[in-house]
């Protein structure tokens, strides 16, 4: 039996969590979990990733945790807590992520160590899609954590169905360059028969990083590598339009909006939603409501800006820098622009559910989507 779609991410859509002591497994949070689990469901293949720490649960709870899995059609590949400091905080996160978002003052390029953890951890999941591929499967690859693995699988299956996608920007060729590990990093994609992007940029982009580092003869939608022709694609990532409309018409939705609306006293609600991260442009966005408010004071009791800061890579140390600059920020415009009615800025630094997120765009007058640069931001899409 052939023909299953092998998902392969950095993480499982769902994630082992410690509650009341007990490990359970809850829904991750993030658009690549969410995007990918109706193809999943609909196509009666497997899903490789990392489902958290497992150091912390019992015997039983691994048996039960593995039982539970294995009926989802989940494989977890395992990685230690050591591992995931190297290879997803330190190599992911504080190396590829900065400098595919041109933020390269955060670029750690002294990153040997966590660059061996990476391949070790890429080789690791090739290795299990491999025990696993049946003759006529499709194996579909996501992200940035796990580049290498296309190359790593092609080796162990050379006329395996390779896709892989991008989920963020891939930079300028000039700017790529600067990656010590740039030669390793497009080899390991091209292993894989068509690699997507969001948008024509990026696609060209890589097109001209394999050029200029590579040497290939530079294609518009394919390049050869080694008398193998490699397709890149643009393939803009969406939402599900339809449950953010039912959801949008629920009682309790309508119920919470109008809450929204009583708590702000009238006030016109301004928005933002975003991940604490260093590529959403949060303290900019601060600064411009501060300027916004200095200019036109009689606004204070007018409006009331809502920023949702979603925690992300905690562990990682110029995040946990950013959200000292952010409170630092909010803080301050609170003290400078708060009046007796209340502060018109509010942060909110937590996830909230998929229904009180719905709330929220009903209940906004005004969204502010302002990225520094994002592969493809979906809050627009989804207050649209």
């Amino acid at each position: 039996m052939g023909n299953r779609l092998l998902i392969v991410s950095n993480r499982l859509p769902v994630t082992i969590r410690e509650e009341r002591g007990l490990a359970r497994l809850v829904p991750s949070a993030g658009g690549l979990a969410t995007a990918l689990r109706g193809p999943h469901e609909q196509s009666g293949g497997l899903w490789f990733g990392w489902p958290g720490d497992l150091q912390s649960a019992s015997a039983g709870e691994r048996r039960e945790i593995e039982a539970a899995l294995r009926d989802m059609r989940a494989v977890p590949i395992p990685i230690s807590a050591r591992e995931i400091a190297h290879y997803h905080d330190g190599f992911s996160n504080s190396v590829l992520w900065p400098l595919f978002h041109y933020l390269l003052d955060k670029v750690r390029l002294d990153a040997e160590y966590d660059w061996g953890v990476y391949q070790l951890i890429n080789q690791r999941f090739a290795e299990a899609i491999a025990r696993e591929h049946r003759p006529g499967d499709v194996i579909w690859i996501h992200d940035f954590q796990l580049a290498l693995v296309p190359g790593y699988l092609r080796r162990l299956l050379p006329d395996a169905a390779i896709g892989f996608f991008l989920h963020v920007p891939f930079p300028a060729a000039e700017v790529f360059r600067i990656l010590p590990w740039r030669e390793e990093v497009l080899r390991g994609l091209l292993g894989a028969d068509l690699i997507g992007f969001h948008t024509a940029g990026y696609r060209h982009n890589f097109a001209h990083a394999a050029a200029l580092v590579l040497g290939l003869d530079m294609g518009v939608d394919s390049l050869v590598v080694d008398e193998r022709t490699v397709r890149i694609g643009v393939y803009p990532i969406g939402i599900d339009a339809a449950a953010f409309d039912r959801a949008a018409v629920r009682p309790d939705v309508l119920a919470e909006v109008d809450k929204l609306r009583a708590e702000t006293s009238g006030k016109r609600l301004i928005l933002g939603i975003d991940r604490l991260d260093y590529t959403k442009g949060i303290p900019r966005r601060l600064m411009a409501i501060d300027q916004l408010l200095c200019r036109e004071p009689a606004l204070r009791d007018k409006i009331h800006f809502i920023q949702l800061a979603v925690p992300t890579r905690e562990k990682v140390e110029a995040y946990a820098e950013l959200r000292k600059t952010v409170n630092e920020l909010v803080g301050r415009l609170s003290s400078h622009h708060g009046t007796a009615a209340g502060s018109p800025i509010q942060l909110l630094y937590r996830s909230v559910s998929f229904l009180h997120l719905v709330a929220l765009y009903r209940a906004a007058d005004v969204m502010l989507v302002t990225p520094l640069r994002d592969g493809m931001n979906l809050v627009a899409k989804e207050y649209v």
